[in-house]
């Protein structure tokens, strides 16, 4: 007979940051053996809640019982103690460890001068990874591992420790169809033994695939649960947003102009080879393919972060040499990274020290950084991108996904660039904020900027871009006009050529 007492009862749970209350008197159980999604828009409050179970944020009032005791959830080390594992949406690790030490950290129970049984660990490790379906050398440092499999290491570590709630925040942001597949495998058989998961999706068709109830959150508040069988898509729009979600067209812009970017014969050994391209200002151009086709390594080229060792890069036709960001910022390139946390923030500054980054000259043009300067820039900016925030003293690292990547973006439209490269620039961000998003991109683009936008999400390149080219395995494999653009299309171009062979035969 099923357990009728709930793992999780929050009663009357509200969290403040500074004057801003974000979450107000919430009210949620969480059953054995479910899998509960939590929705809403970014700032919504979903997050927040989910980090007060973890441990990461202490209510401001309200309790909690598991398993009907009272508990007092000071810090994630408490959590973990009692069973709870967060599995950030940003993965966390230590990046000079291998793999195998990162699953293990915090699960030892001998003394200071105990032996550490490395071949134990690296078995135990590898058990782990076979379990996902998931290849990875667990002797290798976590530093240089994709977005991806840095993920598929945190869900292995949460699968490591005798969990009860496992809290899965936004885990299938970039995992390919197929590492998303094997994770609700798990994720269903992990129910079914008991265990009971929160997952944050802004992706409807996966919260309806994969989960029991829902729980939909708006302003801080909790404005519905129920099974997720009740609820059509559209039902659960209007609860998350409060109004009818508008479709995004494509929208007719200013005619394309003189080619801003041009690559030819860009090539990295090992990582992607013989890339050439050309952007046009007004021109929105899409990069698809599967997670690990050199996407992204190809953007870092461009921008100077890890060149290409052959090839050229062009810039209003003038062939350039970018060793280095900061020479690409100086040309008018701007680049929005895919991995927001390690990349794109500086997590305990201020959000207007973010903002303002990528422009030191301009907030201290003496040399001391003029403070009415630099609040100005970021007041525009947060008024321009509707940032929501509480202070612009506030450290970036409290504001939401969405907010964070507004912050990012504003920090490189205040170097007026003029070829933007934006790497998966909605990954984890709600239905109502990528709608901002989509607009804005389109407004860059109607301003005479050239976009490359990368992104692994068909919708959204269909959408938004004049051109989609396609990478496969580190080589581009097709340039997809608009007109002719489908989501077979570019998935055809995309499936590595092996595997292309092996339908075709």
């Amino acid at each position: 007979m099923p357990d009728s007492t709930p793992l999780i009862s929050a009663k009357g749970i509200s969290k403040q940051f500074a004057a801003v209350e974000v979450l107000r008197d919430v009210d949620l159980e969480l059953r054995h053996g479910e899998i509960h999604a939590l929705l809403g828009e970014n700032g919504a409050g979903k997050s927040t809640f989910a980090k007060i179970l973890a441990g990461v944020h202490r209510p401001t009032r309200g309790t909690i019982t598991l398993n009907g005791q009272s508990v007092d959830i000071l810090n994630p080390i408490v959590a973990q103690k009692l069973g709870i594992t967060l599995i950030h949406q940003e993965p966390i690790s230590f990046p000079d460890l291998s793999v195998a030490e990162n699953l293990v950290l915090g699960s030892g129970d001998g003394g200071w001068l105990s032996p550490v049984p490395w071949a134990r660990m690296t078995r135990d490790a590898r058990a782990l990874m076979d379990l996902l379906g998931v290849r990875i050398d667990v002797t290798r440092p976590m530093r240089g591992l994709s977005i991806a499999d840095q993920q598929m290491v945190e869900i292995a570590r949460a699968l490591a420790s005798d969990s009860r709630l496992i809290i899965m925040d936004e885990p299938t942001a970039p995992l390919t169809p197929k590492e998303v597949e094997t994770l609700f495998g798990i994720a269903r058989r992990l129910r079914d033994e008991g265990r009971t998961i929160i997952f944050i999706s802004h992706r409807l068709e996966e919260v309806r695939a994969l989960c029991d109830r829902v729980t939909i959150f708006r302003d801080g508040n909790k404005i519905a649960t129920d099974t997720i069988g009740n609820l059509t898509d559209a039902d659960i729009i209007r609860l998350m947003i409060g109004r009818p979600l508008k479709e995004f067209r494509h929208k007719a812009r200013t005619e394309i102009g003189e080619v801003a970017l041009k690559v030819e014969g860009l090539s990295l050994p090992g990582v992607f080879h013989d890339i050439s391209f050309a952007v046009r200002k007004g021109e929105i151009v899409g990069l698809g393919g599967l997670v690990g086709a050199g996407r992204t390594d190809v953007a870092r080229a461009i921008f100077g972060v890890a060149p290409a060792a052959s090839g050229t890069v062009s810039v209003s036709g003038q062939r350039v040499a970018i060793s280095e960001p900061a020479q690409a910022i100086a040309l008018g390139l701007a680049f929005v990274p895919e991995d927001r946390a390690a990349a794109g923030i500086f997590r305990t500054l201020s959000v207007e020290q973010n903002v303002t980054a990528a422009v030191p000259r301009r907030i201290a043009p003496a040399g001391f950084i003029r403070r009415a300067l630099e609040q100005g820039f970021a007041q525009d900016a947060v008024r321009n991108l509707s940032i929501r925030l509480a202070s612009l003293r506030q450290p970036i690292g409290e504001l939401s996904g969405g907010n964070q990547q507004k912050a990012i973006l504003a920090r490189w439209l205040l170097t007026d660039p003029s070829v933007l490269i934006l790497d998966e620039p909605t990954r984890g961000i709600d239905i109502g904020v990528k709608a901002e998003f989509y607009d804005m991109i389109g407004e860059l683009a109607a301003s005479g900027r050239a976009i490359l936008l990368i992104s692994s999400e068909l919708p959204e390149l269909l959408a938004l871009c004049d051109r989609i080219l396609v990478m496969s395995e580190g080589r581009l494999t097709a340039d997809i006009a608009r007109a002719e653009a489908s989501q077979e299309a570019i998935m055809s171009a995309a499936v590595p050529r092996t595997v292309r062979a092996g339908v075709a035969a």
